[in-house]
């Protein structure tokens, strides 16, 4: 008589073992790692209703083909080796997965659900561009939010049938809306772009031209109409620098953005917002307060006649 419950404890650690690896189904090794993770699902919410089909397929049929326990765990022992081979093909470098487990973390506590993206391109002309190797086969459309796990990327400006293009918040064209999480004053940010030298830094106007703008003050999007392009509660970056501009509408200031744009990798492009507004739930602890560096510039004179 068999060991039932030995089996059934060594069928149990199979198991876990088979899920782990199906989760993470390498199925086309042409098709690199990301996109394998777009056909699990691709998504922090949303996403199991595929991902389900997924896992418990293989498993399903195989409780489905009978014999006996020894049978059972001889051939799922031979599926987790075909997994683990397929795994091999397609491994994503050790960057590429503390990328994914940042993205998963902060669309997670934003409540976005996203299709995960590999930057495969870098726009070479003018416009800060980058292409993605996600497009209308994984329900990606124009006009939707792009960010990793540190925060805003930019927004989906073209899409074919398995790319994509996204304009980055860097682009000189690059407007968005940002909320600042210490006071709820709105405003927006514009990129650099290409032309300009130095650091990066994106600009902040304040609509209150009053307003008492501090380094170390986080910002986050704002709601876009039926928010595209962008959701809201995404972190954009800290204030690094106020410009008080005399004559100036608005309140000014320098704005380091939370992402790295040098080395950008896997990304998530969200296909459906939150069902609630996230904030500043999403924001990582706020930078300690240090000397606050401040900028008069005063306006142009005008030439003489």
């Amino acid at each position: 008589m068999h060991d039932s419950r030995r089996t059934r404890v060594v069928l149990g650690v199979l198991l876990v073992l088979a899920l782990a690896l199906i989760t993470f189904d390498y199925r086309d090794g042409s098709s690199g790692p990301v996109r394998s993770l777009q056909q699990f699902g691709g998504s922090v919410f949303g996403g199991l209703e595929r991902g389900v089909s997924v896992v418990t397929e293989p498993v399903v049929g195989f409780f489905g083909r009978g014999g006996s326990d020894n049978s059972q765990v001889t051939a799922l022992q031979q599926q987790i080796v075909r997994l683990r081979a397929q795994l091999s093909q397609a491994q994503l470098s050790k960057a590429e997965y503390q990328q994914l487990n940042q993205l998963l973390q902060l669309s997670g506590r934003g409540g976005y659900r996203i299709v995960a993206a590999r930057v495969i391109a870098i726009g070479q002309g003018y416009a800060q561009t980058v292409t993605l190797d996600a497009g209308r086969r994984d329900g990606v459309q124009p006009e939707e939010t792009v960010l990793d796990g540190q925060g805003l990327v930019g927004t989906v400006t073209e899409v074919n049938a398995q790319t994509c293009t996204v304009l980055l918040a860097t682009d000189a064209t690059s407007v968005v809306g940002v909320t600042l999480a210490s006071s709820g004053q709105i405003g927006w940010v514009t990129g650099p772009g290409k032309a300009r030298s130095g650091s990066g830094l994106l600009r902040l106007q304040v609509l209150d031209a009053n307003a008492a703008l501090s380094p170390g003050e986080q910002l986050v999007t704002s709601a876009s109409v039926h928010d595209r392009p962008y959701v809201p509660g995404v972190p954009v970056g800290v204030i690094s620098q106020v410009e008080n501009q005399a004559g100036s509408l608005t309140a000014l200031a320098l704005v380091r953005p939370y992402v790295d744009f040098t080395s950008l990798g896997v990304v998530g492009i969200v296909v459906v917002p939150p069902a609630r507004n996230p904030r500043f739930s999403v924001l990582p602890p706020a930078p300690k307060a240090g000397p606050v560096p401040t900028v008069t510039s005063a306006s142009p004179a005008p030439s003489g006649g």
